[in-house]
């Protein structure tokens, strides 16, 4: 059972990593893109949980306001990294989803009220070194390494606000609201701004990919992450999705070939941070053990 787990798991880390790629197949502006994700994604997930399941999708009103709150930087989140990518490449937009270790040791003690972790913070430092040699070397894709720090930031955020609300209604609810409320507040921007009609203006093609996105690369990983956590690890899982840049920069290399070409100096970088992650969360790993058994070597 645990290595179908593990398999599940892989599969759908390589899913989200592919997420970049129709990002760059689909022509639709980052906004418009993001709309009609959000907008199907929920509609799969309430045929799914309402009409599948049969379950209950009833939540207090505080909690409901709480997650569209959080659905709203969700949107935002997908909305920087689409944009990255459409003004500079899937490696870059990738690569700056690692600045996440650092805002997340900041963002997390002050959330959830404990202390700094030293280690976090120095292994924040080193990636956010690593994205100062990459931005000096690729300065051509400023906009999107821009654009890139705030997908980071939003992702923490909604992460870590996400991690506050976990266990106060099932975690298909949370995932269904957080969806419907970055799709109604982008919704509310486009008609307070008069720019509903560009939602009209998307092609047959991209209506479609959107929608396999929606489905395959959206809903389906989302509530088979949730669904993974009864057979491994909420460590494994967080490792194991830090290979999202790795599986995504590889396929994007393939997929696009020349303009996903990068120096040599970005893929040692990224090589450095993703290294890091990694060791961050075997520390951290080794700590939590030790923690439950101090006579754990």
């Amino acid at each position: 059972m645990k290595n179908s787990a593990l398999f599940r798991l892989h599969l759908i880390v390589f899913l989200w990593g592919f997420t970049a790629i129709l990002g760059k197949l689909i022509t639709a502006e980052a906004q418009v893109l993001t709309f009609f994700r959000m907008g199907i994604a929920a509609l799969f997930l309430f045929i799914y949980i309402r009409v599948i399941r049969k379950d209950n999708l009833n939540v207090p009103r505080k909690l409901l306001f709480g997650l569209v709150g959080v659905g709203g930087f969700m949107a935002l989140h997908w909305l920087c990294f689409f944009h990255s990518i459409k003004v500079s490449n899937v490696s870059i937009a990738l690569c700056c989803l690692s600045l996440s270790t650092l805002f997340t040791s900041v963002l997390e003690p002050i959330v959830f009220k404990r202390k700094i972790d030293v280690s976090e913070v120095i292994m924040g430092m080193v990636i956010v070194a690593c994205m100062a040699v990459i931005f000096n070397i690729e300065l051509r894709y400023k906009e999107g390494i821009f654009f890139g720090i705030f997908t980071a930031l939003f992702g923490t955020v909604f992460s870590v606000l996400n991690g506050k609300l976990y266990g106060k209604t099932s975690s298909g609810n949370i995932i269904f609201y957080e969806i419907l409320g970055g799709f109604m507040l982008i919704s509310l921007f486009y008609l307070l701004t008069g720019q509903i009609s560009e939602v009209a203006d998307i092609t047959t093609r991209d209506l479609a990919l959107i929608t396999i996105l929606a489905g395959v690369f959206t809903a389906y990983p989302m509530l088979e992450s949730v669904s993974l956590m009864k057979y491994i690890s909420p460590f494994t899982l967080v490792l194991t999705v830090n290979l999202e840049p790795v599986y995504g920069i590889i396929l994007a290399f393939f997929i696009f070939g020349e303009s996903e070409q990068m120096s040599p100096v970005f893929y040692v970088a990224s090589f450095v941070m993703i290294t890091a992650i990694i060791i961050n969360g075997v520390l951290k790993s080794r700590k939590a053990k030790q923690t439950i058994n101090p006579n754990t070597p």
